[in-house]
């Protein structure tokens, strides 16, 4: 394969290491929300711990961490490592708002003897009524909640621009693809209730995964999302590696000497990408030899998760296929 115009730009320019991927802008994956009964001292250091499990599952990639030693004791300390909380009122209740200290929740994490896999992007949440209306941040509650505890974010799709987002029956590549590059996330959720019954659809990087939910009322069917939820993600995104494995990735859609340079960034910025090397190019395609801690799959399932990548067509010379998205 010889190496196109754009490659020979881009290696003889250095870009790559000169620059680094955009912050996404997301809120912080140490600030959580949870219930609390009243304002007392043992309610809010009953929510202090609640708030420090899901920190501590989210900033573990998602990692069940309630059978390590030492986890009791760390849920039990929690209040010795909030950095700011917050009271809020709304019509379901009262509900904190808990920020931890960085340093010390990733010290906890490595005490507990856990190989931090980085907190996962947020799951972007496009939920329809019966009438085909968008569901509102207060109507998920159950779900967000549901989600939240198993150590995942989830964000909302802006109801003023939901006209072009995809259902169940219509999640084109070109959409998903739109509402990735929107809400910089990869992983979609798609839903439409039925009185108590609902259907859904994981759209995550490119694969879909489909089921139906039930139970007694509205909530129970979204709490009962919401884990269902939880449990594709984790057998999807939460796979921990130790071996070097060898591949070859192919990446598509890269137009310009910056797509270049950004993407090599985000291969490297990469915790389980240990090393990538330009093979060749062809076309708005390129072709890299990777070295990974992963196996080829679930590495390309967790780079699109970031919705900086998605899934793409096969290609011959790869195990792995992805597009850039710009």
């Amino acid at each position: 394969m010889r190496l196109s115009r754009l490659l020979l730009v881009c290696l003889m320019l250095g870009l790559a290491p000169l620059l680094s991927v955009h912050a996404q802008g997301q809120v912080s994956p140490y600030t959580v929300v949870v219930s609390v009964a009243d304002t007392s001292d043992a309610a809010r250091n009953s929510a202090f711990s609640d708030a420090l499990a899901q920190v501590l599952a989210r900033t573990a990639g998602g990692q069940d961490l309630s059978a390590k030693a030492g986890y009791p004791d760390a849920l039990k300390g929690a209040s010795g490592i909030v950095k700011q909380y917050q009271y809020q009122r709304a019509a379901t209740g009262m509900s904190l708002q808990v920020t931890f200290d960085e340093a010390a929740v990733q010290r906890t994490i490595a005490q507990l003897g856990v190989a931090g896999g980085g907190p996962k992007p947020p799951v972007l949440l496009v939920v329809r009524d019966e009438d085909g209306s968008v569901l509102t941040r207060d109507a998920l509650a159950p779900l967000a909640q549901a989600v939240a505890a198993r150590g995942y974010a989830t964000v909302l799709a802006d109801p003023g621009k939901t006209g072009d987002t995809p259902n169940l029956t219509t999640a084109e590549p070109d959409q998903v693809a739109a509402l990735a590059r929107q809400y910089k996330t990869g992983l979609i959720l798609l839903g439409q209730l039925h009185g108590n019954s609902a259907d859904w659809m994981l759209v995550s990087g490119g694969p879909q995964q489909r089921w139906t939910s039930n139970g007694a009322n509205t909530g129970a069917v979204l709490t009962d999302a919401g884990n269902g939820l939880a449990d594709r993600l984790g057998k999807q995104l939460n796979v921990i590696g130790s071996a070097t494995v060898d591949g070859k990735l192919w990446v598509s859609q890269i137009n310009s000497a910056m797509d270049y340079a950004n993407l090599l960034a985000t291969l490297r910025a990469d915790p389980s990408v240990r090393q990538v090397t330009t093979v060749g190019a062809q076309g708005d395609g390129m072709l890299f030899a990777v070295k990974a801690s992963l196996p080829m799959d679930v590495l390309a399932a967790n780079l699109a998760a970031s919705g900086r990548l998605l899934r793409g067509e096969s290609h011959t010379d790869a195990d792995i296929s992805l597009r850039w998205v710009h």
